[in-house]
This record gives structure tokens, C-alpha cells and sequence, in this order.
């Protein structure tokens, strides 16, 4: 195939239910896709993560829409700050990060939008996967790392880090149980697979969307 994909479309193309293309999971995932566009931000060398902290580098972009749309957002929310706090960042970015990592996977040709109207007024929207053979690389490529204990590179490393903070185990694995597959998941994001500064931001990032997604939940309840 030859499509090189971000991590947050990565994980949006696990949560996709194949069928009905509806996103499964959608308040877990929306903060684990901002904190996916992050991480490949920092891996880009276009933000830093220190204390908590998210700092601008550079605004050279990097070529990939899905990410320059991202700098040229996180540059006005910095503007005459220098720098401000991760949770704040993923806190605003998860509610409109669904939106663009699908127009993303559309424009690339493997999902495909469907509009049909609720009770005959209330738009809903589905993207069942047109090509499925991305999602299927994929998967073995986690397979490999987690179920056969191959060694990840870099990437996968950060995208299984980021689908284990956000607990997206049975996303990723469905015909095994969260139990099953934990343990190595979290080897693999507390391993030696990056430097200091990328492990620090996964930590950081990762401590950020737990008080995301407790703040979904209550805010639900």
C-alpha cells in the first residue's frame, strides 16, 4: 500500500467498527486521538513536554495536514504565554479531534462518510472502512509487539503507550480480555524505546487523559 498514517489515525481506525462505522468507545478515544496528534508533535521535534508543560519549538510544518492544523492552533493558544499546561491542551483538542482525524482518513480514501437522518431530522454520521487492508497491517504489526513479543519500534511503542493510558485494551485486541494483554502493554510504554524527553511526554500525556476521561465520565453521570 505504501500509506504511511498517524498515530491518531492509527487509533481511530481500531475504534471504527467495520459494519456500521461507528466509533466505539468515543469517550476514551477522542482524548487518546489528541493525545496521539501530540505525541507525533513531539516525535516531529514541533513541541516539547516538560513538567506538564507543552512548548512550542518550531511552526515549520511537517508536510501532514492532520498535524500543521494542529501547530497553527496550538501557536494562537500559546501566543503570549510560552507555554501552558498538557491537560488544558488535550482538555480543549479531544472534542474536535474525532472530527479532523476522519476527514484525515477520508481524504485518504479509507473510510467513507455516511449521512442518515435519526427520527427523520437528527443527522447521524458513520465512516465504514472502504480499504481495509491498512487496519489489517496494523493490527499485526500490534499483534507482533504484544501478543509475540517482538521488539516495537519507535511508533508502535508510542501508539501501544497511548491505547494502554487511555485503556483502549479491547480496541486493539478484541478477541483477547484487557487481563490478558495489560501486562505487556504496559512493559512496552514504561520500556527504553525512546529518549528521556518522549517518555516523560507519554507519561505526562497519559496522566492528562486519565483526568480527561474522568471528567467525561462525571460530566455524563
Amino acid at each position: 500500500m505504501g500509506i504511511t498514517i498517524t498515530l491518531a489515525e492509527e487509533i481511530m481506525l481500531l475504534s471504527l467498527d467495520d459494519e456500521s462505522g461507528a466509533v466505539r468507545q468515543r469517550q476514551s478515544v477522542a482524548p487518546a486521538l489528541a493525545g496521539a496528534i501530540l505525541l507525533e508533535l513531539v516525535l516531529a521535534e514541533r513541541v516539547s513536554i516538560s513538567g506538564k508543560h507543552l512548548e512550542l519549538r518550531s511552526t515549520e510544518p511537517t508536510g501532514e495536514p492532520l498535524l500543521d492544523g494542529r501547530i497553527r492552533l496550538i501557536e494562537t493558544w500559546l501566543r503570549g504565554l510560552g507555554r501552558r499546561r498538557v491537560t488544558d491542551w488535550l482538555t480543549k483538542d479531544h472534542t474536535k479531534a474525532t472530527g479532523a482525524v476522519l476527514e484525515r482518513l477520508g481524504e485518504r480514501g479509507l473510510v467513507a462518510e455516511q449521512v442518515r437522518k435519526v427520527l427523520g431530522v437528527f443527522p447521524q454520521r458513520r465512516y465504514p472502512e472502504v480499504d481495509g487492508t491498512v487496519e489489517r497491517a496494523l493490527r499485526e504489526r500490534l499483534a507482533a509487539a504484544v501478543l509475540g513479543g517482538v521488539r516495537p519500534d519507535e511508533r508502535t511503542a508510542g501508539l501501544i503507550a497511548l491505547l494502554h493510558g487511555a485503556k483502549l485494551h479491547r480496541l486493539a485486541f478484541p478477541d483477547h480480555s484487557p487481563a490478558a494483554v495489560k501486562p505487556r502493554m504496559a512493559e512496552i510504554a514504561e520500556g527504553q524505546w525512546a529518549a528521556d524527553g518522549v517518555r516523560a511526554a507519554i507519561r505526562d500525556m497519559q496522566a492528562a487523559m486519565v483526568v480527561i476521561m474522568a471528567a467525561t465520565v462525571v460530566a455524563v453521570s
